[in-house]
């Protein structure tokens, strides 16, 4: 890969991820650079999990895959964009995205409106 990317000093980029067709704010990992080019070989998303210091592709637990429509680079090239076609919900707690949490302007966390697309306890207690 020739893109000259700014990791950090653990050898990691941030990924912001998006759903190609509604454009929300799925979530953000982490990537090295082994992930991402898994994930530009493959065509679905692979990360690094920091506190679980390992590589993953993002699904291979409970289904729900990433497959990758569009990659970006923003001006500085330290932060990645991608647009995915989610299959089922991309977080780890059962929700469409991670940021289903509202926050007020006083930092009051509001009641959570969305419900889950699917059962986290069912889905990665079968898994174990």
């Amino acid at each position: 890969m020739n893109l000259p990317l700014k990791y950090n000093a653990d050898g990691l980029i941030p990924a912001i991820v998006q759903d190609a067709d509604s454009g929300r704010v799925l979530m953000m990992a982490w990537m090295n650079e082994t992930s991402l080019r898994s994930t530009l070989e493959k065509g679905l998303m692979h990360y690094w999990s920091r506190s679980r210091q390992k590589y993953w592709l993002k699904g291979e637990t409970s289904g729900h895959t990433q497959r990758v429509i569009r990659f970006h680079v923003d001006c500085d090239a330290d932060t990645l964009l991608f647009e995915v076609e989610q299959t089922g919900g991309a977080c780890h707690t059962g929700h469409q995205s991670c940021f289903f949490q509202e926050v007020d302007r006083d930092g009051k966390l509001l009641e959570i409106s969305e419900t889950p697309v699917f059962n986290a306890g069912e889905t990665y207690a079968s898994k174990n």
